[in-house]
């Protein structure tokens, strides 16, 4: 299953197919007008960046896609496991709080935005739905993804047929956590130990979290399953960090764009 950099700043996934029925995209921050902190294909209102340059930076990212901007949904995300069926745009006011979309609706782009977090895309080819999560680590832990999965399969999806791809998030060499945050997974299964190996500070582990929600897919019966090969945190010319921001005690920070439409 291919990794490929489409156009510069889009990066596509193989798992999910690369017919005529659908698009996708993991955007990179490049490409954009944002300027700063923001530099430069920052897709979040939410960030503190100029309205006018995210609504840039939407059209931009949309037209890649061969959409309009207007048919780009995304939600107020909250770390969570709430999935709603989109039939309809919204506008931005209108969006609800939840962390993950599915639709069976041609034309409509369902899109996540992470900053190290892992934006998660779904397919069923067959029956001809798709979803996304965010996958935060508070979310995959919640169940985001299953629960991605669930609200397919009511509207037409097979959990046999799903497909999924795992977006650039920040990586096991950067997410370093105490002992209390492994432990909130030991508590809901015990076999998440091995997404943790040792830290160079004692008591402290490195999270892989792409590893840990392939294994919550998998757990759920999604066979299929593909991970990009990045780091978030790591490769600051491509990738937007709340990490990274955090470390550096920067007042703000960009967010990417990820997305995925049917075409039919």
């Amino acid at each position: 299953m291919r990794e490929a950099f489409d156009q510069p700043n889009m990066i596509t996934l193989g798992v999910l197919g690369n017919d005529a029925g659908i698009r996708h995209a993991f955007f990179t921050r490049l490409g954009g007008v944002s300027n700063g902190l923001y530099r430069s294909l920052n897709c979040g209102f939410g960030s503190g960046d100029k309205a006018e340059d995210v609504t840039r930076n939407r059209e931009i990212a949309m037209a890649q896609l061969g959409l309009t901007a207007d048919r780009l949904v995304t939600c107020y995300q909250i770390h969570s496991a709430r999935v709603v069926v989109v039939d309809t745009p919204w506008p931005r006011e209108a969006a609800p709080q939840a962390d993950g979309m599915v639709t069976r609706v041609a034309g409509i782009a369902l899109g996540v935005l992470t900053a190290d977090c892992a934006p998660i895309l779904f397919r069923d080819p067959v029956a001809e739905v798709i979803g996304v999560a965010h996958g935060g680590w508070r979310g995959a832990l919640s169940g985001v993804a299953e629960q991605t999965v669930a609200k397919m399969e009511a509207i037409g999806a097979v959990r046999a047929r799903i497909c999924a791809a795992i977006g650039p998030c920040i990586g096991p060499g950067s997410y370093e956590v105490g002992p209390e945050f492994r432990e909130k997974f030991h508590v809901e299964d015990c076999s998440s130990h091995s997404y943790f190996v040792p830290a160079s500070r004692p008591g402290h582990f490195m999270f892989d979290l792409s590893g840990y929600i392939e294994y919550r897919l998998a757990r759920a019966g999604i066979s299929v399953v593909q991970r990009a090969s990045h780091d978030t945190v790591a490769e600051e010319e491509l990738f937007f960090s709340y990490r990274r921001s955090c470390l550096r005690g920067e007042r703000a920070y960009g967010r990417g764009l990820s997305a995925i439409v049917l075409k039919r």
